[in-house]
């Protein structure tokens, strides 16, 4: 009997009343794995609540004590990873490697996590007047919210409540209705590790729900990661009520390929971060931008993707996986036809790949295109899937106008042995994350992850030093002590 996916609210994990329920799908066969409820406003209502509640009490324990529940979460987190990175894998469609990464990238921010006290640290200066004071203090807002994606179960989930817990906040927590299986694990282990009742509130549902929750009176701040008409939706939203908010959206990061770049790194590192999980990754190469005759390394690219392709999550020789949903499938392979009616050239067309065992899996193959042009769709619109766009730039000036020119900023490499290069283009290129002879640079948590333009909403960013920031409030406090004199009893007149 297939099961349904619990709620947890108040420390509880327990079935939701509501008749509106959604399958979750193993994206390699369409087998049912499970039933998603959409949770009702009544028990939305009640998990804000429970959360209220248990922030009164956990605002008040002490840092150290947060502390050392993060040690002992990253303790279950590492003791659990294969198993969470299995039950991912099966849901969201990853091969076993990227459900690995997927894992421990939040286990990192957990680890991060556990340095707390010296994260919330405020600042004092002594003596700002005569006798007078000052010193800030670092305090949790309250009850927050966290929206997270299909593309990974398990790191985002863990970029967000972990973060706002060890800031002394209570969290609700939605997971993505398509893959809501790691997250029950997740929490699950969260509860062995000691959490409180009800810092942590999980409920599930879709655009009904979220609308409910961010506009929600108790809830005070919302993360979100996911499209960018969703992104931008919840960010207006928020936003427009006075609450903070910080939305990641979509991307179309370019990597950069000067002349004088190592053909062979080059060559190695695109194939991973082109089309690894599917391109189902915000941080994803989707275009390359060969600069000069390099233009001619295309066809070498082409002749190493041919050689990978896709596969269920346990085949070792699976380079990747499915996309996640047969509503994504047939969305990329539109994108792909209107790359090649509007003139690219498919060098690979990965549509009709098939499989061997799994006839009914989501799969499309790598698929390269050449004499991109900036107005096509397979251009202008983030595909979300293994399809890689190659442009040519005369020179770097022109490799800049080109990236500089797309709405997204996410992430973006270049690669070349010209520290000159290097450092004109991190320093001119408009996009918050920037790679030198690095594909993909995810930074580690002790920074933060730092879109830019359309792929965030928001003025503070995801884990670091900015995350503590924008779970927590500043408050200042100056303070001036009068020193009063007491003059000593006259004891000569006492003892007359």
């Amino acid at each position: 009997m297939t099961t349904q996916v619990p709620m947890l609210i108040n420390g509880e994990f327990i079935e939701s009343q509501s008749s509106d329920k959604q399958d979750v799908i193993n994206p390699a066969t369409q087998a049912v794995l499970a039933h998603v409820p959409f949770s009702t406003p009544e028990e939305i209502d009640q998990a804000v609540a429970g959360a209220k509640a248990a922030f009164q009490e956990w605002r008040n324990t002490p840092v150290p004590k947060r502390a050392r529940l993060m040690l002992e979460y990253q303790h279950l987190l590492k003791a659990h990873q294969r198993e969470i990175a299995e039950i991912l894998a099966e849901d969201n469609g990853k091969n076993l490697e990227d459900a690995m990464g997927d894992v421990w990238r939040g286990i990192e921010v957990v680890e991060h996590a556990c340095n707390i006290p010296t994260l919330l640290m405020g600042e004092t200066v002594e003596n700002v007047a005569s006798g007078v004071d000052t010193y800030s203090l670092v305090q949790p807002l309250g009850v927050t919210l966290g929206i997270t994606p299909f593309n990974f179960p398990a790191m985002i989930p863990l970029w967000m409540f972990p973060m706002a817990v060890a800031c002394g906040n209570a969290m609700i927590l939605k997971p993505s209705e398509q893959v809501p299986l790691a997250t029950v694990r997740l929490l699950e282990l969260f509860q062995q590790a000691g959490a409180p009742a009800g810092i942590v509130q999980m409920i599930h549902g879709g655009k009904e729900q979220v609308d409910q929750l961010i506009n929600h009176p108790d809830i005070v701040a919302s993360s979100f990661v996911g499209s960018v008409p969703v992104a931008e939706h919840v960010y207006r939203s928020t936003t427009n009520l006075l609450k903070r908010s910080q939305c990641f959206a979509g991307a179309k990061n370019h990597m950069v390929v000067m002349p004088d770049a190592d053909k062979e790194t080059v060559m190695n590192t695109l194939v991973g971060s082109t089309v690894g999980a599917a391109g189902q990754r915000c941080m994803a190469i989707s275009v390359i931008v060969f600069v000069g005759d390099t233009i001619e390394w295309a066809g070498e690219l082409a002749d190493r993707l041919k050689r990978i392709r896709p596969g269920v999550w346990n085949d070792p020789e699976a380079a990747f996986g499915p996309l996640v949903s047969k509503t994504a499938t047939q969305r990329v392979k539109g994108l792909i036809q209107s790359g090649i009616d509007q003139g690219a050239t498919c060098v690979i067309d990965g549509r009709d790949i098939k499989v061997e065992g799994y006839p009914d899996g989501n799969w499309v193959g790598p698929t390269l295109f050449t004499d991109v042009t900036t107005d096509m769709d397979i251009y202008r619109e983030e595909i979300f899937g293994p399809v890689v766009c190659c442009i040519n730039a005369d020179d770097l000036d022109d490799a800049l106008r080109i990236v500089n020119n797309s709405p997204y900023g996410n992430g973006t490499s270049i690669f070349t042995t010209s520290g000159v290069n290097a450092r004109r283009y991190q320093h001119e290129v408009e996009v918050g994350q920037v790679g030198v002879n690095i594909p993909i640079p995810v930074p580690l948590p002790f920074f933060s992850f730092t879109g830019w333009k359309k792929s965030f909403m928001g003025d503070l960013h995801a884990y670091g030093k900015q995350a503590v920031r924008f779970y927590s409030e500043t408050k200042t406090v100056t303070t001036a002590w009068k020193e009063t004199r007491v003059s000593a009893p006259n004891m000569s007149i006492a003892l007359k």
